[in-house]
C-alpha cells in the first residue's frame, strides 16, 4: 500500500514539474515573441537621415565617438574648453596668430635660457627638448585614408558637375549658397567655433531625446517632399528636353 502511494506521489510531482517547465517554454516563447515583435516595430520607426544604427555607432563608436557625446565629461569639457578658449583669444581679445606664436616662442626660449644658466647653480641637468618619433604605419595608413577620401570627393565633384543628376546639382548649389550667406554674416573662425559647438551638443541631445525628436522630422522630411514636389513640377518639368537630353548624354 505504501508503495502505491509513493508511485502516486511521483506521478502528481511529474506532473507539476511538466506543468511548470510547459508554463516556462510558453512564457520563454511569449517573451521572445514580444522581443521580436518590439525590434520589428523599432526597425519600421522613422529615423533621421535614414539611419539604422545607434548614435555612437554613427559617430565610428571609438574616441572620437565618446568625446563627442560626453561619454568621458572630463575630456570633452576639456577639448570643448581649450576650443572656448582659442576662439576666446582670437576673436573677442582679437589676438593674431603669428604674434602668438612669437610669443609663446619668446616664452620657452627664455625659460628654457634661465634654466640652461641656472643648473650649474642649482646643481640640476640641462633641460632636454623631446624628439618626436611617429610610427610609420599608422602615418601611412592616414595618408592612405586621406588619398582615398580625397579621391572620393574629386569623384562626387566630378559626377555634380556632369550634369547627370539635376537634384543633385541643385541640391549642391543651394547648399553652397547657403553657406557664403551664413559665412558672410561671420568670419570663419566663428563660424567653425558655432559648428564645433553644435557638434558637442546637437548629437547628446539628439540621442538622449531620439524617440521624441524622431517624430518632428519625419513630419519635417514629409513636408520637404512635397514641397520638392512642388518645385519639380513648376521648375524641373518646364526645362527643355533638348536640354536635359544633351545633359543626359
Amino acid at each position: 500500500m505504501s508503495d502505491y502511494e509513493d508511485s502516486k506521489d511521483e506521478s502528481l510531482i511529474e506532473k507539476i514539474h511538466d506543468h511548470k517547465n510547459s508554463s516556462s517554454s510558453s512564457s520563454s516563447s511569449s517573451d521572445s515573441d514580444d522581443d521580436s515583435k518590439l525590434s520589428s516595430i523599432k526597425s519600421n520607426v522613422f529615423r533621421l537621415f535614414g539611419r539604422e544604427k545607434p548614435v555612437h555607432k554613427v559617430f565610428g563608436g571609438g574616441k572620437p565617438a565618446d568625446v563627442f557625446l560626453w561619454r568621458d565629461k572630463k575630456l570633452s569639457g576639456g577639448v570643448l574648453g581649450v576650443a572656448t578658449a582659442i576662439w576666446l583669444l582670437f576673436e573677442v581679445l582679437e589676438y593674431n596668430f603669428l604674434p602668438l606664436i612669437c610669443h609663446a616662442l619668446i616664452l620657452s626660449l627664455s625659460v628654457l635660457f634661465l634654466w640652461s644658466n641656472a643648473s650649474t647653480f642649482i646643481k640640476k641637468s640641462h633641460p632636454q627638448i623631446p624628439k618626436i618619433y611617429i610610427p610609420e604605419e599608422p602615418l601611412m595608413q592616414i595618408v592612405a585614408m586621406l588619398r582615398i577620401e580625397i579621391n572620393q570627393g574629386f569623384a562626387t565633384i566630378q559626377d555634380i558637375s556632369s550634369g547627370k543628376n539635376l537634384k543633385k546639382f541643385l541640391l549642391v548649389i543651394a547648399g553652397l549658397w547657403i553657406v557664403s550667406s551664413i559665412g558672410s554674416c561671420c568670419n570663419f573662425l566663428t563660424l567653425v567655433y558655432t559648428l564645433f559647438v553644435l557638434g558637442f551638443t546637437v548629437p547628446v541631445i539628439y540621442e538622449k531625446y531620439e524617440d521624441k525628436i524622431d517624430p518632428f522630422g519625419e513630419k519635417a522630411w514629409i513636408e520637404i517632399k512635397k514641397q520638392y514636389a512642388v518645385f519639380d513640377e513648376k521648375v524641373i518639368s518646364k526645362i527643355p528636353k533638348s536640354l536635359k537630353n544633351q545633359k543626359k548624354e
